[in-house]
């Protein structure tokens, strides 16, 4: 298989449980929900998408010919330095499980990274994952009803926080919607986590501090 690569660099995770983790960012082309252009935004089930996940112009992007070269470049992007931490790569996208596969995944674990995903939710993980974060979009179907962590959106009104706080995870997150309102919608979500305490707070930390 043929796997088309947004961007793929070395961070600290931004958001959710593993907040401040240094991890492998792996950002796959391609999205169920969107096209990722502009002119289309408007008729999309996830309207309020804040990533570029078109074409394979990002840094460290490209086309790999197969898991095994793809692999080779998430180790590659780890620091050598960093040879006795445990290795962390977040898969993501768009929407990464249209291409991440146990091919794939097998070859990231023979290479010691730890393998996790941050998925719309609608489409079933490979059993192989080691940690699966679920980001319900609006009226879309979810398939993938339990992991480790579920990031609501919020506010989205047609994906209210109680449609999903009865299903199987371990950790529950409001993360505000960005954009011109994200004061007000950071304020909403305090406000709710502080009403429901099954629900904790995720801030997008790597905007804040601006790093990628």
């Amino acid at each position: 298989m043929t796997y088309s690569v947004k961007e793929l660099y070395y961070t600290l995770q931004g958001e959710g449980a593993h907040t401040g983790r240094p991890a492998v960012f792996l950002r796959f082309t391609g999205c169920n929900l969107w096209t990722g252009l502009e002119k289309d935004r408007a008729k999309a089930v996830c309207t309020f998408c804040d990533t570029d996940f078109v074409k394979t112009d990002g840094p460290g992007g490209g086309k790999f010919k197969d898991a095994s070269a793809l692999a080779e470049a998430v180790a590659a992007a780890w620091p050598d330095a960093h040879m006795g931490a445990a290795r962390y790569v977040v898969c993501t996208g768009g929407e990464p499980l249209l291409q991440l596969d146990s091919p794939l995944i097998e070859a990231l674990h023979d290479r010691g990274f730890e393998v996790g995903v941050e998925t719309n939710g609608t489409i079933a993980a490979p059993a192989d994952i080691d940690w699966i974060c679920v980001s319900p979009k609006s009226t879309a179907s979810l398939e993938q009803r339990q992991g480790n962590e579920l990031k609501l959106v919020y506010h989205q009104s047609d994906a209210p926080p109680e449609a999903f706080s009865g299903l199987a995870f371990d950790f529950f997150f409001l993360q505000p919607m960005d954009g011109p309102a994200r004061a007000a919608h950071t304020a909403a979500a305090v406000e709710y986590c502080k009403k429901h305490p099954q629900w904790r707070l995720s801030l997008q930390t790597h905007k804040l501090i601006g790093i990628p």
